[in-house]
């Protein structure tokens, strides 16, 4: 964690439920760090580039949290430098509840989960939404992936304010369709020898 997502997280209330809790003086270190913490290096370029989903979080006029899952083949959100990440919003359900929110306040959080290798990543920025224009059309061309059928709507372009890698701690392993046929290729690799073995030695047998 660098200091600039301790600034935006660590209000007083949150500082003071630190204090009774016995973990201030960890994030004490945290909050006097030279490490700001808001420009996206390699590795977060890499495991963000590599999702094909992510929760994003806004709040309604009525200052309820509202979460939505945002969600495309592999290389749908992209990184564009240090402090911009970008994706062609698809059409859903037409409800609108984070678009409405963030033409309020431009505030999001963003969650992205990787639950294979039990790792999640946190991202604090403000989003410019894009729809409607020739800009508009401009940037969903240049976000949208090759062969995706589903219409985009608009993109939405995050300037990124601070980033935090969490601890795995209670992130139970799951495994998508592709991830699954990954880890069981030597499975089958060995069950197709065992199978030709069987027949060989039936035929033996006869």
């Amino acid at each position: 964690m660098g200091r600039r997502f301790a600034e935006l997280a660590f209000t007083p209330a949150v500082r003071e439920q630190q204090r009774l809790h016995g973990s201030r003086h960890l994030y004490e270190r945290v909050e006097n760090s030279t490490d700001l913490g808001n420009r996206l290096g390699e590795e977060e370029r890499a495991f963000l580039e590599s999702r094909d989903g992510f929760y994003m979080a806004s709040v309604t006029e009525t200052g309820w949290p509202y979460i939505q899952f945002r969600g495309g083949e592999k290389g749908f959100l992209h990184v564009l430098d240090e402090q911009t990440i970008a994706f062609a919003d698809l059409r859903g359900n037409k409800q609108y509840i984070s678009l409405g929110n963030v033409q309020k306040d431009d505030r999001v959080a963003l969650f992205f989960m990787d639950y294979r290798r039990q790792s999640r990543l946190k991202i604090l920025g403000r989003v410019r939404v894009y729809e409607g224009t020739e800009e508009a059309r401009s940037w969903i061309e240049k976000l949208r992936i090759a062969g995706e059928k589903t219409p985009a709507e608009r993109a939405m372009v995050i300037a990124v304010e601070a980033f935090d890698w969490n601890c795995p701690q209670h992130i139970t392993p799951r495994y998508t369709e592709s991830e699954l046929a990954e880890i069981l290729v030597p499975m089958r690799k060995r069950m197709e020898e065992l199978e030709k073995e069987n027949r060989m030695l039936r035929e033996k047998a006869v």
